[in-house]
């Protein structure tokens, strides 16, 4: 099936490149192109595009604005393309909750187009098959459960999370649901390292508990959440008392970071320890969510319904790695009580 794609972008030299990028791939057909947000909504119309890429700073309206009224009256796939810088991260980031699949870097110091293109075809034909729902983004599901104030999670407790396309937005609603004595949490979202900072920021505001980017040696401690940096290195957990470590190596399955290594070094953890696999295309995670269940750990999936993309949920379920899927709505409250302290 041939994938159409409209380009937003007030640059005609970026329109240029992503089109070149866009139409090596034969799967993929460019059907037009746009300025600004009031020639992209006319274009819609008459084109009916499989998916947009968008760009975020363009003339008359922003693309942040444009974005929050194409999911709330008009929800189709996008995919954001924004600057590798601190404010276009945020930006970026902000698009992501707002229901945008997925985004890539545009051109900069160093960066080639054919580099920071290099994905972007295969990004755009993974937000074709997304489950793009209307009134998705931060803000439009379902309120975070209330969380009693006599809550205690289990002292030696760890909670791991792993997710992909999609991730941004069931993070956030996840992790936004803690209470600041929440289990000790670590987590890898398949993001640019550019970005993980940012979105370390983001989740601490959101959140009670006490959200930061893992670096090498940090003792995991009750009342944290710790996201594994972009790019470079593997998060894992090792040690009696465990702590992060950075672990620079080769991408496996595929990432660096990968879900797979965060998950295997859990499931030799001695101790309590709960896993959750959610939204992403691929199966990232899968194995190694299969590893800390055969350690003993409870395991949570995403289901179909409420997935961006069921792919890693769904290779982790069809190798017996889950216990049982759950609605995003719902898995807040179920990872709260598999990690509760049982005598609180």
């Amino acid at each position: 099936m041939t994938v159409s794609v409209l380009v937003v972008d007030d640059s005609p030299t970026m329109r240029g490149l992503i089109t070149a990028a866009l139409r090596r791939d034969p799967e993929i057909e460019v059907v037009g192109s746009a300025c600004d947000p009031l020639e992209a909504r006319e274009a819609i119309k008459r084109l009916n595009p499989d998916v947009i890429t968008l760009d975020v700073e363009m003339p008359n309206m922003n693309g942040l604005e444009f974005l929050e009224k194409i999911m709330r009256l008009r929800p189709m796939p996008v995919v954001m393309v924004s600057t590798l810088t601190q404010a276009g991260a945020e930006v970026t980031l902000a698009a992501l909750e707002l229901g945008a699949v997925d985004a890539v870097g545009k051109p900069g110091a160093g960066v080639t187009a054919l580099e920071a293109f290099a994905d972007l075809a295969t990004k755009v034909k993974i937000a074709a098959r997304s489950n793009v729902r209307a009134g998705s983004g931060a803000g439009a599901g379902t309120p975070a459960p209330k969380v009693s104030d006599t809550y205690r999670a289990a002292r030696d407790h760890v909670l791991a999370i792993g997710a992909s396309t999609g991730g941004v937005e069931a993070l956030l609603n996840i992790i936004s649901a803690f209470p600041a004595d929440c289990p000790a949490t670590v987590v890898t979202q398949h993001m640019p390292a550019t970005f993980t900072p940012s979105f370390a920021a983001r989740l601490d505001r959101a959140s009670a508990a006490t959200v930061r980017e893992a670096t090498d040696g940090a003792p995991l401690e009750r009342g944290c959440v710790y996201i594994a940096p972009g790019g470079e290195a593997h998060l894992e957990v090792s040690g009696i008392t465990p702590r992060c470590r950075l672990i620079r190596s080769d991408t496996v399955s595929g990432h660096r970071p990968s879900v797979d290594v965060l998950f295997g070094s859990v499931s030799r953890l001695r101790r309590p320890m709960t896993g959750v696999i959610l939204t992403g295309m691929g199966r990232d995670g899968a194995q190694g969510l299969l590893e800390m269940r055969q350690a003993g750990a409870h395991t949570l999936g995403q289901d179909e319904a409420s997935c961006v993309v069921y792919g890693m949920p769904k290779a982790a379920f069809l190798l017996g790695a889950v216990e049982r899927q759950l609605p995003l709505s719902r898995l807040p409250s179920a990872i709260l009580d598999l990690c509760a302290d049982p005598v609180a």
